[in-house]
């Protein structure tokens, strides 16, 4: 069984032969492309050499200013220090409690907003129409009830007439 295995094993191989010499026939000139850049690409080479070559020389500009500039900066940074740090420290907190505050109202006032649509939604009409019309519903309940109690008064106020009998008049309070 050992021997099949061996047999086997010497039998195959990852690239034979034939496949080699065809893959690399035409040597040298099959891996290299056949055709030189295009003349779009040559001039787009030739114009951004010279850009990006300033702009390279422009950031060591910069950076060298800014190293230069922070050596200068740093004796006077040291020297004004202990004002400086509670200034940052007040600017700090000022811009914080402006956008806190900022933040706060924008969300009252998308809450504010939640809450308008949630009552349009449950309702199906506007805030303002549907309390017009709750105002126009009490008005007519208040006067309905105060003609009722016009009513009660005056008919309790004619019962009391009749049971009385007449106190105006000519033989009113004498004995007959």
């Amino acid at each position: 069984m050992a021997d099949r295995d061996r047999d086997r094993g010497q039998q195959y191989q990852l690239y034979p032969q034939q496949q080699q010499q065809q893959r690399y026939e035409g040597g040298l000139k099959n891996i290299l492309p056949q055709k030189g850049p295009t003349a779009s690409q040559v001039i787009a080479i030739v114009t951004l050499l010279p850009v990006s070559g300033t702009l390279l020389a422009l950031a060591g500009i910069t950076l060298a200013g800014s190293l230069i500039g922070l050596a200068v900066a740093t004796p006077v940074f040291l020297i004004f220090s202990p004002v400086l740090v509670p200034a940052a420290i007040l600017i700090a907190g000022a811009v914080t409690a402006f956008l806190t505050s900022g933040a706060f109202g924008l969300t009252g006032l998308s809450s504010l907003s939640w809450v308008l649509n949630s009552f349009r939604q449950a309702t199906g009409r506007e805030p303002l129409d549907y309390a017009k019309r709750r105002v126009q519903e009490a008005t007519a309940q208040v006067g309905d009830k105060t003609r009722q109690a016009g009513e009660t008064i005056k008919a309790k106020g004619q019962e009391g007439g009749r049971e009385a009998g007449p106190t105006v008049g000519a033989g009113a309070g004498r004995p007959a």
